[in-house]
């Protein structure tokens, strides 16, 4: 209309946060508890991006679609199977754990999306994905990729010890949580020890894969290391994020609470060992009750309670701390939506 000031429209890709997982295997239950915490504390909507094979397609259909309206008013969910654009799909498939590399062909198979938060099936959110998403306005001019240090210490981790490959910085970096401006990474041209020229991302996998396949015992990892060793275009995740954004293995050993299965599942050599850390159980049997203090806080920290002879029991407040602090702004935020910003009190 005349006189109104016209906004220009944000683009689709960016109406959301996208978020990308892998699911092959017997990896559904946990896959799933991974997303349930994220859309439990996120502010904005969410886009999930499920790679599965066939079998798990119909499972994930239909255990999203048993979520309730309110939480699933906060996502939308795309599942696509597993392919890989080059090279040789079985061997890609088979490379250190099944379907993992599917990650390295995100940027090939996503061309619509521009920025987009890979994580492992093992990982949980103790807070907002908004928060590691903001990140992505922090890049500088050349950075594509956020990812975190393999370890702290050079002295005991594993790439400064054992490595017999190029990788990134002084410790080499973990793959399982990875922040990625893709547009940029479909823009870029890569160095590498195979053509000075360089390459684009997907001309370069499949070669470097065949260089470096027999030093290589971290699969996908390992050549992004060496990716980001030629190309140094990376933002290392602040100290802050990391600790926030555990993989059940990396926080605390959890694993030696084999004793303490969830009750839905069964203790058996085909499930993963992560299952059975307590902060993985409950959010497994949260109801989604609004009341997130009564019917996830409380349940946890009994939980942890029952656990103190454990090595994961002794380390509550690395979850409890920030799952507190964050459940205090969701309550805030829903009663400031609620009664409206400029509610007299």
């Amino acid at each position: 209309k005349p006189g109104e000031q016209k906004h220009a429209k944000e683009p689709p890709s960016l109406q959301c946060m996208h978020l990308a997982v892998v699911a092959c295997g017997d990896r559904l239950e946990e896959t799933l508890i991974m997303l349930k915490s994220a859309v439990l504390f996120s502010s904005r909507r969410l886009c999930f991006h499920i790679f599965a094979e066939d079998s798990l397609k119909p499972e994930f259909e239909t255990k999203l679609k048993e979520w309730p309206s309110s939480y699933t008013k906060k996502f939308e969910s795309n599942i696509y199977p597993i392919t890989f654009s080059v090279g040789n799909a079985q061997e890609w498939k088979k490379l250190f754990k099944p379907c993992a590399a599917q990650r390295l062909f995100l940027p090939v198979i996503l061309k619509d999306v521009d920025s987009l938060l890979y994580v492992d099936t093992d990982v949980l959110f103790l807070r907002p994905i908004d928060d590691i998403w903001q990140l992505l306005s922090e890049f500088n001019s050349t950075q594509l990729a956020a990812m975190a240090p393999e370890h702290e210490m050079p002295k005991i981790g594993w790439y400064s010890r054992f490595a017999r490959h190029p990788f990134y910085g002084s410790t080499g970096l973990n793959s399982g949580v990875m922040l990625m401006n893709l547009t940029r990474i479909r823009g870029a041209r890569f160095k590498n020890s195979l053509i000075p020229g360089g390459l684009t991302w997907e001309e370069m996998l499949y070669p470097l894969y065949q260089k470096y396949k027999n030093y290589i015992t971290w699969g996908d990892q390992d050549l992004l290391n060496i990716i980001f060793y030629f190309n140094p275009v990376l933002c290392v995740l602040p100290q802050s994020l990391r600790r926030l954004l555990p993989t059940a293995q990396g926080a605390g050993h959890c694993h030696l609470l084999r004793a303490l299965v969830c009750s839905s599942l069964q203790l058996s050599e085909g499930l993963p060992w992560v299952v059975f850390s307590p902060t993985f159980c409950v959010l497994l049997s949260f109801p989604f009750e609004d009341n997130l203090f009564q019917s996830l806080y409380y349940p946890l920290q009994s939980r942890f309670l029952d656990t103190v002879h454990t090595l994961c029991g002794r380390i509550p407040q690395v979850f409890l701390k920030q799952i507190e602090k964050t459940m205090k702004k969701v309550y805030e935020n829903r009663v400031i939506v609620y009664l409206g910003a400029n509610h007299k009190y």
